[in-house]
């Protein structure tokens, strides 16, 4: 089927070193021959594909030296006939070029359109754009491996491989459900429970690594918690290695919630730093106080901190019975003045910096977990893990004792649909839509 051309600046907005412009659709090098006269002997029409070619972009009211490269479908991103252009990269020059091909015909690409073409042609899974997206958005290492890793397809070839599994298990149900006197229930009903249970077994194992796959790729919530004037300003500063938040003697200097992001061992920890917990004083610091109450319910990690240096108070007690049973760190900040809280579970100076290493050390084994390899493969999207729980609970109804075989085919064919989600294979429009809605223009 005929695909309309698209246009977009393939690289980021802005001033840059070069400016790729993308066209893809199925007379893209007719474009080409429009605005681009290549340096050499070569016309457009007989360009090679996968080489660049140097020439003059026309772009009406400018001109541009610069690189023309063809790609042939369906050997492209999109698996369409795809030309670039890398102009230099002026904003002005990228608009400009962008503006020319339109008044050609081609038509603006809308938000992940070559992605989403990606997909549609075949060329990648759901799972790989929504792995690809992560990558672009990533800011640590490990919410680039978890992107990388869903983008090369490892995701989809296990998913693939259960999905294949249950494909037989079907096949065996509707050949008794056809031929009752021929296929043998009990045969159909002994093979299905074996490869249904050996499926539960794998999807179990997946959804077992979700919670610390969320944390490498989506990056680990630390509230700072206390009463005002124990030094949590202070260690949100030691913790970043630089002055993030105001630091004063004064009580209740932080009205709001400071937040920095600190990577250690590869992760993303998102740090915030929050007002004081006590009976506040006027309706800005309340604010404040609130505030911090919301983050000490979202946080995956608290840390409470606590002035070493004095003797604990009311408000200390009451902080450490509200967070009682939350996963924290209770920190005896001020070792530089003498002196410790017993039950601490690291002693420390935010101003001097000792300890500090030990309890980013602290952080990243009470979150991610002492000894996870983050190179390792784990569950990191919300999609996929609501996918696979939804699968896992059809399999359990496929095997209850005594189901009528009508109704286990059923419960086996909604697994099998709802694996399918995460691939792509048996997702909806507005699933689909929503995934490439997150992409950028040009992408």
């Amino acid at each position: 089927m005929k695909q309309e051309d698209i246009v977009a600046v393939a690289t980021a907005s802005g001033t840059g070193g070069i400016a790729v412009i993308r066209v893809s659709g199925s007379s893209p090098l007719a474009y080409a021959e429009k605005t681009f006269r290549p340096s050499g002997k070569v016309a457009v029409k007989n360009f090679e594909p996968y080489r660049m070619y140097p020439g003059e972009f026309d772009a009406g009211g400018f001109r541009d030296f610069g690189l023309c490269v063809y790609f042939r479908a369906p050997r492209s991103f999109t698996g369409e006939d795809v030309v670039e252009f890398h102009l230099h990269g002026g904003t002005g020059i990228a608009n400009g070029a962008v503006r020319r091909l339109t008044e050609l015909g081609c038509r603006p690409a809308g938000r992940g359109e070559f992605t989403k073409r990606a997909f549609l042609n075949g060329k990648l899974s759901l799972s790989s754009a929504e792995g690809l997206i992560a990558m672009i958005n990533g800011e640590s290492e490990s919410e680039i491996r978890a992107g990388y890793s869903l983008y090369i397809e490892r995701l989809k070839e296990k998913i693939d491989n259960i999905r294949n599994a249950l494909k037989a298990v079907l096949a065996d149900f509707g050949a008794h459900l056809d031929y009752p006197d021929e296929v043998e229930e009990d045969g159909v009903r002994g093979r299905a429970l074996a490869a249904v249970s050996a499926a539960e077994r794998e999807i179990s194992a997946l959804l077992a690594s979700y919670f610390t796959g969320r944390k490498l790729a989506g990056g680990v919530k630390v509230g700072i918690v206390g009463r005002p004037n124990t030094g949590k300003s202070s260690l949100l500063n030691a913790l970043l290695s630089y002055e993030k938040a105001i630091v004063s003697a004064a009580a209740g200097t932080t009205r709001d919630v400071v937040e920095g992001t600190l990577i250690v061992g590869g992760v993303k920890f998102e740090l915030k730093d929050t007002a004081g917990i006590r009976a506040a004083e006027d309706e800005a610091e309340s604010m404040g106080v609130e505030r911090s109450r919301r983050v000490a319910e979202e946080a995956d990690v608290l840390l409470v901190v606590l002035d070493g240096s004095e003797q604990t108070r009311a408000e200390d007690e009451e902080i450490l019975s509200l967070t009682a049973g939350k996963n924290r760190i209770i920190v005896s900040n001020k070792s530089d003045k003498g002196g410790a809280y017993g039950r601490a579970d690291i002693v420390l100076s935010a101003k001097t910096g000792e300890n500090i290493d030990k309890l980013k050390e602290m952080l990243f084994n009470s979150t991610v977990g002492k000894g996870v390899d983050p190179n390792g493969e784990f569950l990191s999207e919300r999609r996929h893990y609501d996918a696979l729980s939804r699968a896992l609970a059809f399999l359990g109804n496929a095997r209850a004792e005594h189901l009528p075989l009508e109704m286990a085919f059923s419960e086996t064919e909604a697994a099998w649909r709802a694996l399918g989600e995460i691939t792509g294979e048996t997702a909806s429009e507005e699933i689909v839509e929503e995934i490439f809605s997150k992409f950028c223009v040009g992408k």
